[in-house]
């Protein structure tokens, strides 16, 4: 009984490092400049699936492809410009967690500024939409029923 629980134990450890032992990539490079342009790049390049990832920390394929295919134009020479723009071409300004400033993401841009000025506006017209006088207490009123019932009021104050 005993040797067989161990024995479970060991291959359930063997099969978990196995597999922690397949989902690391390694990738070798001819200099330094490369090696620390691509972890440059898959730390800019986020991954479309994961979205809130970037590329170098995702476990999706999709990012594994991306990491692959940077690799692939780093090795071959491509400066990390070109490797930008051919990301952008495939999979949209969307791949970059700081997308460039232009007509299509202006909105992204400028919509939490505008969302901020027109909340201020709101606040700014509901506070000038007070009551014109204290007498007014009754919406509907004329200004006769108005001094009336201030009057009353104040009557009402002194006794």
């Amino acid at each position: 009984m005993r040797s067989g629980f161990f024995a479970l134990l060991l291959t359930l450890a063997l099969a978990t490092s196995w597999s922690a032992r397949a989902a690391i990539d390694v990738y070798s490079f001819d200099s330094d400049a490369q090696e620390q342009t691509f972890r440059e790049l898959t730390k800019e390049l986020r991954c479309p699936k994961c979205q809130n990832q970037d590329i170098a920390d995702s476990n999706a394929g999709l990012a594994k492809d991306l990491r692959d295919k940077t690799y692939l134009m780093v090795h071959q020479g491509k400066d990390k410009q070109e490797i930008i723009d051919y990301m952008v071409a495939r999979y949209g300004n969307f791949i970059l967690y700081d997308p460039p400033m232009m007509a299509s993401t202006l909105i992204l841009w400028l919509g939490p500024f505008g969302v901020i000025v027109i909340g201020f506006c709101v606040v700014a017209a509901r506070a000038r939409k007070r009551p014109e006088s204290e007498t007014a207490l009754q919406p509907g009123l004329n200004d006769e029923e108005s001094r009336r019932l201030a009057a009353l009021l104040k009557e009402e104050e002194k006794q």
